[in-house]
């Protein structure tokens, strides 16, 4: 994400921000310009000091203080680009829930930031049966019993269970489940993966380099998931996936890949916006510095992973400092890069169709290049 500031006062603003604590000034977020703005009324509407001489209206969830994103006064929507794709909201009538539905949406928007940047299709569903959909449901004790939503995708439809905008709860699953990492926003970026897969795999030109690289996914997937939950991960799973349930199956590793290419593209914006440079004073340091001063939704899958091993060996010892976990508790072994650069072309095969190809011998020299996997240094 990257950084914005108030166009009135200068004060520093975050992507959520709906009223600048500076000045007083409402705030609202131009998708097309991919800046927050400040607001001021006039005819009616709300005139942005990023493009004064255009109206703009709040979308329609701005009302519940769940969006602040801006559409064009004589738009035809009543909601934003990430808002219409809304399939059912949580019961506001029960508590808590809007105070839930306001994590979600902080997250959702974060997702749908990059996707726009990265310009991949969104299709929603009055204009395809299968277009991308969200559900966000919570448990439901009734006559019949406990009522369990499980977060999902089924044929273009999310499903996100409100369970996961409770911090204890959700760090209670990510124990039980023995997981290194677990966020809402990790659960958006996992399983829109999965709406991709069938919009830009299945059916393309991609499908069998797919299958070389993950491997069959006619696999039978409910077997292959009941072993998984039964049996555990393999015990080499880090030398070839990104995490243990990546294992699980090659839709699985897709998503879990998918999702990490998204926390990287992210992050580094972010860095990059802080205008961060790593020059560390140890005897090595020329593989720990790294300049971020790039974008990574455009640039070479070389140039992001030379950036990223010494932002992540950064973050991790801040935190250990302050004794608390890895903030990146991964490693990026070489066949887990390899799939990064599928990814990373079949992202910019879509969004920049005349993006140069990256061919196998191009990863091979980014993999050979690493001095040892990315991630984590060893815990000691």
């Amino acid at each position: 994400m990257k950084l914005f500031e108030c166009q009135s006062c200068r004060h520093p603003l975050y992507f959520e921000n709906t009223r600048c604590e500076s000045c007083g000034r409402r705030l609202g977020y131009l998708p097309a310009r991919d800046t927050v703005t400040a607001l001021q009324t006039k005819d009616g509407g709300w005139h942005a000091l990023a493009e004064p001489k255009a109206k703009y209206r709040y979308c329609a969830n701005a009302e519940h203080n769940v969006c602040n994103w801006l559409l064009p006064f004589d738009h035809p929507e009543q909601y934003c680009a990430a808002c219409r794709h809304n399939r059912t909201i949580p019961d506001l009538s029960q508590p808590y829930n809007l105070l839930r539905w306001r994590k979600i949406e902080v997250a959702k928007h974060r997702l749908f930031c990059t996707l726009l940047k990265l310009r991949m299709p969104l299709v929603t569903r009055a204009e395809d049966a299968e277009g991308l959909a969200f559900d966000f449901i919570a448990d439901r004790d009734g006559g019949g019993g406990h009522a369990a939503v499980m977060t999902g995708h089924d044929s273009g439809l999310i499903t996100i269970n409100l369970a996961e905008a409770d911090d204890p709860e959700r760090e209670r699953q990510r124990s039980e489940m023995g997981e290194a990492y677990r966020t809402v926003l990790g659960h958006f970026r996992h399983e829109i993966a999965h709406y991709y897969w069938t919009r830009l795999v299945a059916d393309s030109p991609f499908l069998q380099e797919f299958r070389n690289i993950f491997g069959d996914e006619q696999r039978d997937y409910v077997a292959a998931l009941q072993t998984h939950y039964a049996e555990g991960p393999p015990p080499d799973w880090p030398e070839h996936f990104v995490s243990a349930y990546a294992s699980a199956h090659p839709w699985e590793d897709f998503a879990e890949t998918w999702a990490h290419y998204f926390h990287m593209v992210d992050t580094l914006e972010t860095a990059g916006g802080f205008g961060l440079s790593l020059r560390p004073k140890v005897g090595k340091a020329v593989e720990l510095a790294a300049k971020i001063d790039f974008d990574p939704h455009h640039a070479s899958l070389e140039r992001i992973i030379e950036a990223w091993l010494p932002l992540t060996f950064a973050v991790n010892s801040i935190n250990r400092s302050m004794g608390l976990p890895d903030l990146y508790p991964f490693v990026l072994a070489p066949p887990v890069i390899v799939k990064l650069a599928f990814l990373h072309r079949l992202i910019e095969t879509r969004s920049r169709p005349q993006a140069r190809d990256t061919r196998t011998s191009t990863i091979r020299a980014i993999v050979a290049s690493l001095r040892r996997p990315v991630g984590s240094p060893e815990s000691g």
